[in-house]
């Protein structure tokens, strides 16, 4: 399945660039986080959105503002459960690529919509 294999190879990313997966695919009545994360400063929700290339559109255009409002009731719901004091982060990490191929890129957008 596409989906898994980008999500993993966004947990893949995300470790190699030094942050701790504290959480994958967290899922609440109002949506689900692919990935939860932390560096020494912030707490990263991360929306993964693969696909096999860019020809079309970018893949992080799939993040609509009702998606963006799921996942900030979903990422507050995870903070009431798992209280800490780093500075929460909305990112987004696109995957381009074919499932048992190499990857052909990732982005990772910082901070990619306000919470």
């Amino acid at each position: 399945m596409r989906g898994a294999w980008g999500e993993q190879a966004a947990v893949d990313y995300l470790q190699h660039k030094g942050y701790e997966i504290l959480d994958c695919n967290y899922r609440t009545r109002w949506g689900e986080l692919d990935i939860v994360a932390a560096n020494e400063r912030y707490l990263v929700f991360a929306e993964v959105k693969t696909r096999a290339s860019q020809r079309f559109a970018a893949a992080r255009e799939a993040v609509n503002q009702s998606k963006q409002n799921r996942l900030i009731l979903t990422a507050e719901q995870w903070m009431q459960e798992h209280p800490t004091t780093l500075q929460p982060r909305m990112d987004v990490i696109e995957v381009y690529g074919i499932e048992g191929e190499p990857v052909k890129a990732i982005y990772h957008l910082e901070n990619a919509f306000d919470a």
